[in-house]
């Protein structure tokens, strides 16, 4: 028995003394300070516990997507796909346009060619389009299922790249996920700390169409009026058909000052933001306050970029953002996976920039529904308040323990302590965010804490009463609550796993804490207090009786 004890003790203490070192182990190589100033334990505490935004401020978003804007550019892609196969093809046809969302539109002269342009669209747009004949127009619509389908992964998608761009900023434990029933296509965003929410709507709903275009031969960079621009698009071969002007804001070469104009580039990119394998933002070669952003591109796109760069050496190269030229450098040599944007940034927008292009773009826009600024001060009155409330419930349990069970009542205290350590440790151990929600289920851990003990000590009476010498009344108490205990831990388990998988961010924050409180209780309650009433009654030969 005596060794029995000592292996119980033994993993007691290991499992008490590991608890305490992950939840106060400092992020830096120990000291001694670490565990002998009461400020330091505090910072290492509060470094290792995460505290969600209604502890600790921050924003809160709901996003809805215009998905609208994806069945749209659908559309007029199989518009202009339509007219190419159709020209591939010798097909007459007049006109092809959209007529609304989902809806292509193709007006043929010769109705005796209706059935092959039938078949044409009906192959080129593959499945989830009708295509019928009306007279001389033949009309392809998108059926609702494939148009949901598109909707849905144009959200999915937006939530990846919202959460790609929240992770960039280093905000500790946000919250991405959809929200809403079927057909919102909403998004909420929880981001707790963060202080400028204007800057990170911007950014998270910021457009990043990047294009990197060769500027046309011979021509100014800028030339000061859109006229001066035009004229000289006329004078490139092909005209319009493949050139275009574009506005520039921005320098005209490395380490330009900032001018504004007009540029006219080659219609088609060398290469674009989707092919961008990195970006980086970083203070400009020439000094000052300017910063740029170097940028790196994939395989394809690198050696695309290389055969160009490499037969227009002393051309100009336009970086094109969003539809506007921000910088035109002169290629120097031939370029292969690297290169520079500069236009006259700051350090928050090249970085802000950077950020965008390595996320990607967006599939649509993003509207803004809602948004909730919760402040710092607010959060600590959270912390406060839950933390008095639990310390309140805890004196209340442990003095009413000792009153009503004595002697007993401080093995339940000491057990109901490791709870809370071993609780704080599960919450660090796997990166949990503390909500004021999971703080009320801590506080309902301590009940449930007491409970166990209060099955396990009726017991134990009830069996002194029947008239049990001490040590078999202890060991009978135990096995009759165990089922009881289990039976109780487990549907109260099973209903926290509903809440965390159908729950939102502060409801799954209080299934987390009641979960990890409830395991650690079945360790606590029965394995721990179970080790004392053995210590207890293997000090002398024979116990007459129990202070319970």
């Amino acid at each position: 028995m005596q060794k029995k004890i000592q292996t119980r003790v033994l993993i007691i203490a290991l499992v008490t003394i590991g608890g305490l070192a992950i939840v106060f182990r400092p992020h830096h190589k120990p000291t001694m300070r670490d565990f002998t100033s009461w400020s330091q334990i505090k910072l290492n505490l509060a470094d290792n516990i995460h505290l969600g935004l209604d502890l600790k401020g921050g924003s809160h978003l709901v996003l809805q997507v215009q998905t609208d804007e994806v069945i749209r550019k659908i559309t007029q892609q199989n518009v202009e796909s339509a007219k190419s196969k159709l020209r591939e093809k010798n097909l007459p046809f007049e006109e092809v346009h959209s007529d609304g969302i989902g809806r292509v539109v193709v007006l043929a002269p010769d109705s005796s060619k209706n059935s092959d342009i039938v078949s044409e669209i009906r192959n080129d747009f593959g499945r989830g389009w009708s295509v019928d004949e009306h007279g001389s127009s033949i009309v392809a619509t998108m059926d609702d299922a494939t148009q949901n389908e598109q909707r849905d992964r144009a959200t999915d998608q937006a939530k990846a790249i919202i959460e790609n761009r929240v992770n960039a900023f280093g905000v500790t434990e946000p919250t991405v996920q959809r929200q809403g029933g079927q057909g919102t296509y909403q998004i909420l965003v929880q981001m707790p700390g963060v202080d400028d929410p204007e800057r990170v709507k911007n950014t998270l709903n910021a457009d990043s169409n990047l294009e990197l275009k060769l500027v046309a031969k011979g021509t100014q960079v800028p030339f000061p009026t859109k006229d001066a621009a035009e004229g000289a698009l006329k004078t490139q071969p092909g005209g319009e058909a493949n050139y275009e002007v574009k506005q520039f804001r921005g320098s005209s070469d490395e380490g330009g000052a900032g001018r504004e104009g007009w540029v006219v580039v080659e219609k088609t990119a060398v290469v674009t933001g989707l092919e961008m394998r990195a970006a980086e933002a970083r203070q400009s070669q020439y000094g000052g306050n300017n910063y740029e952003i170097d940028f790196q591109l994939a395989g394809d796109a690198a050696t695309r970029f290389g055969d160009t760069t490499g037969k227009h050496i002393g051309d100009s190269l336009a970086i094109v953002l969003n539809d506007e030229v921000k910088s035109a450098p002169t290629i120097q040599g031939q370029i292969h996976d690297r290169g520079q944007i500069t236009g006259n940034f700051t350090k928050k927008s090249a970085e802000d920039l950077a950020l965008i292009l390595r996320s990607g773009a967006l599939p649509a826009k993003a509207v803004y529904l809602e948004e909730r600024t919760v402040g710092p001060s607010l959060g600590a009155d959270s912390i406060r308040q839950g933390v008095t409330a639990s310390v309140a419930g805890l004196l209340a349990v442990i003095v009413f323990m000792l009153f009503y069970y004595r002697g007993s009542g401080i093995n339940a205290v000491l057990a109901l302590v490791l709870n809370l350590i071993l609780l704080l440790a599960a919450l660090v151990m796997f990166s949990a965010t503390l909500t004021l929600p999971g703080i009320a289920g801590v506080i309902l851990t301590i009940g449930m804490a007491v409970d166990s003990n209060v099955l396990i000590f009726e017991r134990i009476r009830e069996e002194l009463r029947n008239g049990k010498v001490v040590a078999s009344a202890v060991d009978q108490g135990f096995k009759k609550a165990f089922l009881t205990i289990i039976d109780t831990h487990v549907t109260t388990i099973v209903s926290a796993i509903f809440l965390f998988v159908f729950g939102t961010g502060p409801i799954r924050g209080f299934a987390v804490t009641l979960v990890a409180g409830l395991l650690a209780n079945l360790f606590t309650a029965v394995f721990v207090s179970r080790t004392i009433f053995m210590w207890h009654l293997n000090r002398s030969a024979r116990v007459e009786s129990l202070s319970i």
